[in-house]
């Protein structure tokens, strides 16, 4: 049993991160590397390190090509952006920041602490604005994270992206390079409380410069332990939503989210869902663009009620552990399945944002198994089997 904690010394960070990087990217080193010993082996990996924060993406975007600037521009889109939907892309980074500023004053408000802000552009134009919030009084950590990215990315990489094979390259062949944008609102909530639930939502847009766009996105809800009132209220509220665009979205992206967010190796979900879509282009774009919208606007409403309920419940250190250990799960699905993770490590974005989803603080146990008719035991069956909650 241990805890696993972002306030580890530089170097462990460093080795942590490489070796995930690694995984990750399914990168296959030589077999020598492990048989030198502890002593060896890390220095290998510190070389790896080394070099890999410098070598460029398939994006041909490095890891360390952003420059902090000390606030961010009107716009971090670029004003010469040609054969592209230049109004779409700007409109769509207008709506995510003011999303961004919205959701981070009610958090605030929430906790009585400040989000710290990071903003940084990119020579090739893009950027983006993250803000964290770090041992605060109701959550151990928030984060919320714009960003803007301009790349290319070979034809195999782009198709990959998406588990439905849309054709993300039309109008390029095998081997070619396919400049794209990308704008998106991404942010993860892990309150103290473990009655308290951890939220995520991502709204983004894509597009490719021979003319291929899609929006995707999303909010999902992860509770440590079961209040079928709160899913009720969670899961109503962006049932509202979905009806007000069209009466299908609802119980096809509850489903879409029921799907997602399973984590395999282990034969149950992240949370208890939520919506989610991706590679949306069946209609008019600025009808989805209105979609997005109202789902990012709908986040405060869906979820703070929960968080303003629950953050002063009595716990027991056990349930603190349970609430760990769930979190534990949150890491094994990021790392291992997410395509957000795994797209942004893979297009040189900035690691520290892609990253900031992590909960500060998570927990493993050796073959655990929660206690029979336990309040544990309730939610991981809703786990291993989805519910209807509206």
């Amino acid at each position: 049993r241990h805890s696993a904690s972002t306030r580890a010394e530089p170097g462990s960070t460093m080795l942590t991160f490489v070796a995930v990087t690694i995984a990750t990217l399914g990168f296959h080193g030589s077999s020598h590397v492990l048989r030198g010993g502890a002593s060896d082996a890390a220095s290998r990996v510190k070389h790896t390190a080394m070099k890999a924060t410098k070598a460029p993406s398939e994006s041909g975007i490095g890891w360390d090509t952003h420059q902090a600037i000390e606030s961010a521009p009107e716009t971090l889109c670029r004003q010469d952006d040609k054969n592209a939907n230049s109004e779409m892309r700007q409109k769509m980074e207008q709506m995510l920041r003011e999303a961004q500023n919205s959701i981070c004053k009610a958090i605030e408000e929430l906790d009585g602490t400040k989000f710290r802000e990071d903003a940084w552009t990119r020579e090739g134009g893009g950027g983006g604005i993250s803000r964290v919030l770090a041992d605060g009084n109701v959550f151990e950590k928030a984060g919320c994270s714009l960003s803007v990215v301009y790349g290319s990315m070979p034809v195999e990489a782009l198709e990959s992206a998406t588990e439905r094979g849309v054709d993300r390259a039309k109008g390029y062949k095998k081997g070619d390079r396919v400049p794209f944008f990308a704008c998106g609102l991404s942010s993860v909530m892990h309150p103290r409380n473990p009655f308290a639930p951890t939220m995520h939502f991502n709204y983004r847009y894509f597009e490719t410069d021979g003319g291929v766009w899609w929006f995707g996105g999303g909010t999902d809800i992860t509770p440590a332990y079961l209040n079928e009132e709160d899913m009720k209220h969670f899961h109503g509220t962006y049932k509202e939503v979905c009806d007000k665009h069209d009466p299908e979205y609802y119980p096809k992206f509850k489903k879409w989210a029921d799907e997602y967010f399973v984590i395999k190796h282990r034969g149950e979900t992240r949370g208890l869902g939520g919506i989610f879509f991706d590679d949306h282009n069946d209609r008019p774009a600025d009808e989805i663009f209105a979609f997005a919208k109202d789902c990012a606007n709908t986040v405060v409403p869906a979820y703070v009620p929960l968080v303003e309920k629950h953050k002063d419940d009595p716990f027991t250190q056990e349930q603190k552990e349970w609430q760990q250990m769930r979190r534990g799960r949150y890491v094994e699905f990021n790392l291992v399945y997410d395509r957000g993770t795994i797209f942004g490590l893979k297009t040189g974005g900035r690691i520290e944002s892609i990253l900031m989803s992590l909960p500060e603080t998570a927990r493993w146990e050796y073959c655990h198994e929660p206690k029979e008719g336990s309040p544990e035991a309730e939610i991981t069956e809703v786990f291993k089997n989805p519910r209807d909650w509206v």
